[in-house]
């Protein structure tokens, strides 16, 4: 198990990489460049051009390392990973759409909100039967017509009615993807804060055996394509994953965390993107209900942040991407301590 999950992670570093080195030339040639917010920081004015759709190196990483590596553990009967790639893949495909929608339009604006939530929605319940399905979420034994959620910290389960639970996930798939996304407004922000995320699940077969091997592979691949996509995503970047890549990574977030069979563990496993939304959250809403005044000088959170909010320290990207980071990682081990009794 070590050597694959070691060779997940190798492989889809080189790939990642080797797919960057020809993507960031094609892009620049082909001008597919970044449109920036006209209300964000004056400073990004400057990244205006910066190639965008980067996503699909660590994509293409994911994909060719959880089919190739990965293929033995289909072939023995578990796919888990392969839908979990499936649902994070058609997250990425809404992204690449969208990327698609700005570029030929020329602003930062691609579908509608409206048209990505559906998009979305359905994708999520469509998931959730399928897991559901396979055994993955697991049916209650105490109670008929319910689907058991884990509860981590407690290790325990609670039955939940199945319609119930099928309108609670579609609710988290869709905040998670949309939160991920929020999350990629700087250099490597999204790049740094989803590593240790990835880091968790990889971390999660080792701990619960040979059974999680497939979504071990995965999440290995998935931590070696985004290291190998960082080189180039890291401030000075060279290039943003855009909503192709940060929609496959909230994609790819919580469809592990149903795969695993423990969506919850997203509270503390996804506090920075938990924040970030609440920040927009509450920014909108207070903007609205005040007639014009802010709690914060910019949200998404990081933004407020960078236009030093708060204490007047202005966060420069580099600074900002180790915050992050690192906040991510000390959450991330703190999820695991929540499932050990599991």
């Amino acid at each position: 198990m070590t050597t694959k999950l070691a060779f997940a992670l190798i492989f889809g570093f080189i790939i990642a990489l080797a797919v960057g080195s020809i993507l960031v030339p094609f892009l620049r040639k082909i001008k597919a460049g970044q449109e920036i917010r006209q209300d964000g920081p004056t400073w990004h004015n400057s990244k205006a051009g910066t190639p965008t759709m980067g996503g699909i190196c660590f994509i293409t990483a994911a994909t060719v390392v959880t089919l190739t590596v990965g293929w033995s553990v289909m072939t023995s009967g578990d796919y888990s990973h392969a839908f979990v790639l499936i649902f994070a893949l058609i997250f990425g495909a809404i992204g690449f759409l969208d990327d698609y929608e700005k570029l030929k339009k020329k602003q930062n604006l691609g579908l509608t909100a409206k048209q990505k939530f559906l998009l979305q929605l359905v994708v999520a319940i469509a998931f959730i039967y399928l897991l559901r399905f396979f055994g993955l979420i697991h049916a209650s034994t105490e109670r008929a017509g319910c689907i058991d959620l884990y509860i981590p910290f407690v290790n325990r389960t609670y039955p939940i009615n199945e319609i119930v639970y099928v309108v609670f996930a579609a609710f988290v798939i869709v905040g998670t993807v949309n939160a991920v996304n929020l999350t990629d407004g700087v250099d490597g922000l999204a790049t740094g804060t989803s590593l240790p995320v990835f880091v968790f699940y990889s971390v999660l077969c080792f701990y619960f055996g040979e059974e999680y091997l497939g979504l071990g592979i995965f999440s290995a691949a998935v931590t070696g394509g985004l290291l190998g996509f960082l080189i180039f995503n890291f401030n000075p970047a060279k290039i943003f994953m855009g909503d192709t890549g940060s929609l496959f990574l909230g994609g790819a977030v919580v469809a592990l965390a149903f795969a695993y069979d423990m969506p919850l563990i997203l509270v503390t496993l996804g506090f920075i993107y938990i924040i970030e939304t609440l920040s927009d959250i509450i920014q909108v809403t207070y903007f609205k209900l005040s007639h014009g005044k802010r709690v914060f000088k910019m949200a998404p959170f990081h933004h407020h942040l960078e236009m030093g909010g708060w204490t007047g320290h202005k966060w420069t990207e580099k600074q900002l991407f180790a915050l992050f980071t690192l906040t991510s990682l000390c959450f991330a081990a703190i999820s695991f301590i929540g499932v050990l009794g599991r």
